[in-house]
């Protein structure tokens, strides 16, 4: 029988021929990933273990990048806790503020993850690496802490579900509006702890930032996982970046998958998802001339904080005023992204149309800081979550979108289709 493109990865670091679905594993890991919320919690049990050293320092990556710079006291704790850890064991890839920026802009970036690579993290958006044909996924802190002691963990090997992607996108169609689509398509827990397989010929029209923004919302359809296949888009990236091995799978003719679905591009409109569960898609012809009035737009996080994604936003932003009464937060991803964009006049469009423009970080994409939302406030964001009270108060409402809807909303005060705004 054949194996996917996951369980050859999981295969190979577990030092075995082959895997089959529902096998338990214990396989190597090629990074071991926290951030300065979830690593204080690894390190707890990493020191009430009574463990003395970790596996391999240049194998764990440490990113303070949700409450920083610090927003108060506990944060401030949090980050000093992860910075004595890091400086007692010598651990290469620690990033703080001024080097850091948001974990998984961060890692592929900065070349820790590529093609063939087994990665966990501390963070359920870890899955984002599978766009480079890595293995990833996230884990809970315990998890981390064993990882950070022994570069082993244990899996459960996932079965897989394929999406072929056929056609050609039509203009302002992104990797954000793909998966919102399939979200809405197979619901929030449509692909429980399976892997996410994309294929087809549709992907030549996806770049590198397209695919990380798609196998980064794999979780919120419940999948262990979501994965590309490596190709020219793939090498381009990862080439003179990827300080590891590169080792390039492919699923196999016979591998077996739980279902198969066939998504043409072509026919996709920009998407939005209600709140307050990622699987309430709704494409803007259906959204109509209801106005759904808004009082903030955030663009930017793991999932929508890249270059091209600022540049989708700068493109309807350009010569426009946000809208009275919206205020319209922009974050770059990380220190690169943020400079490429000051330096192609990026922030000058942003700052003229009357946008804000932060330091990388998670802030409001988990109600931390930099935009939280009052009772009864909407926001439509470019963010991967949307549930009850995720960004501010319970009462608030999230609305998830691509760069270029969110940007367009920010014109008009509503929801918008960007192709009658620009």
């Amino acid at each position: 029988m054949g194996m996917t493109m996951s369980q050859k990865i999981l295969a190979a670091h577990a030092g075995l021929e082959s895997v089959k679905a529902g096998q338990l594993i214990e396989a190597n890991l090629d990074m071991v990933l926290g951030n300065d919320i979830t690593s204080p919690v690894a390190i707890n049990v990493f020191n009430d273990g009574k463990a003395t050293s970790v596996f391999d320092n240049t194998k764990i990556a440490m990113v303070m990048d949700h409450f920083t710079p610090n927003k108060d006291i506990k944060a401030a704790e949090q980050c000093a806790q992860v910075r004595r850890f890091a400086d007692k064991y010598d651990i290469k890839n620690f990033f703080d503020v001024g080097q850091m920026g948001i974990e998984h802009a961060l890692l592929p970036e900065k070349g820790l993850v590529g093609p063939g690579s087994l990665c966990i993290g501390a963070d359920s958006h870890t899955c984002t690496y599978g766009a480079l044909g890595a293995f990833s996924t996230g884990v809970g802190s315990t998890d981390m802490a064993a990882g950070m002691i022994s570069g082993k963990a244990w899996f459960k090997v996932p079965s897989a579900i394929r999406f072929v992607l056929t056609g050609k996108p039509a203009p302002f169609i992104s990797g954000k509006d793909v998966i919102l689509h399939i979200i809405g398509m197979i619901g929030v827990d449509g692909a429980l702890y399976k892997s996410m397989e994309f294929t087809g010929d549709g992907l030549q029209y996806l770049n590198i930032d397209d695919r990380l923004c798609i196998a980064n919302m794999a979780i919120e359809a419940g999948a262990k996982n979501g994965i590309f296949p490596v190709d020219d888009i793939t090498r381009e990236y990862v080439n003179n970046r990827f300080t590891g091995k590169a080792v390039e799978y492919s699923a196999d003719e016979d591998a077996e998958y739980d279902a198969e679905y066939v998504i043409d591009l072509s026919k996709l409109s920009p998407t939005v998802a209600f709140p307050h569960l990622p699987e309430n898609a709704r494409t803007v012809d259906e959204i109509g001339e209801t106005e759904v009035r808004i009082d903030q737009v955030v663009i930017g996080s793991c999932t929508n904080g890249r270059i091209s994604d600022l540049r989708a936003a700068a493109d309807i932003l350009r010569g426009k005023k946000v809208a009275k009464g919206v205020r319209c937060i922009i974050i770059p991803a990380t220190q690169s992204v943020y400079l490429q964009a000051m330096h192609e006049g990026l922030f000058d469009i942003f700052i003229e149309a009357g946008a804000v423009i932060s330091t990388p970080t998670c802030g409001p994409c988990l109600g931390g800081h930099m935009g939280i939302l009052a009772k009864g406030e909407r926001a439509v964001t470019t963010t991967n979550r949307n549930f009850v009270g995720r960004m501010g108060h319970v009462e608030s409402e999230v609305y998830l979108a691509s760069p270029a809807v969110a940007a367009a909303s920010a014109v008009t005060g509503y929801i918008s289709d960007p192709a009658k705004v620009r």
